[in-house]
């Protein structure tokens, strides 16, 4: 459980990621989900931290990549995840572990290039002819005309 946390493989990272344990950061605090009284004496909430800009298992192109996508959750250059869903603290640690896994893997991943395509005719004469009921029925709204 405290060993490097893996990152399969996907688009962007065809050989997968290993993130090396010391570059992870734990804190533990009293979660507010369900458990009782248990709640009040145990720490199962996980907060599980990664400095970007300081990591070593990414490549400097990778590191930007990471750091331009995940910037809207990033305070600084530390990405956060936080698990609180479950009673027991090691399942929270595993789910913050995956969701930190697949963040990276997402944001890892090459934006999609747009194929640039044409409108199929069909297409364009359903929207022409929307059009032209609209503007019937606008049409249709006036005041009548006094000939």
């Amino acid at each position: 459980m405290d060993g490097d946390l893996r990152v399969p493989a996907g688009p962007g990272i065809p050989a997968g990621l290993v993130v090396p344990a010391a570059e992870l950061s734990e804190q533990f605090s009293r979660s507010s989900g369900p458990g009782g009284q248990h709640v009040n004496t145990s720490d199962s909430r996980v907060q599980l931290s990664l400095d970007l800009a300081a990591a070593t298992f990414l490549t400097e192109p990778q590191r930007e990549r990471v750091l331009s996508r995940l910037a809207p959750r990033l305070s600084g250059t530390v990405v956060t995840v936080t698990s609180e869903k479950q009673r027991s603290q090691l399942k929270n640690r595993q789910d913050a572990r995956m969701r930190l896994a697949q963040l990276l893997r997402e944001a890892l991943a090459p934006p999609v290039q747009r194929r640039a395509t044409k409108p199929s005719r069909n297409s364009r004469r359903r929207r022409v002819r929307s059009e032209q009921r609209r503007s019937e029925i606008k049409r249709n709204r006036r005041r009548p005309r006094l000939d």
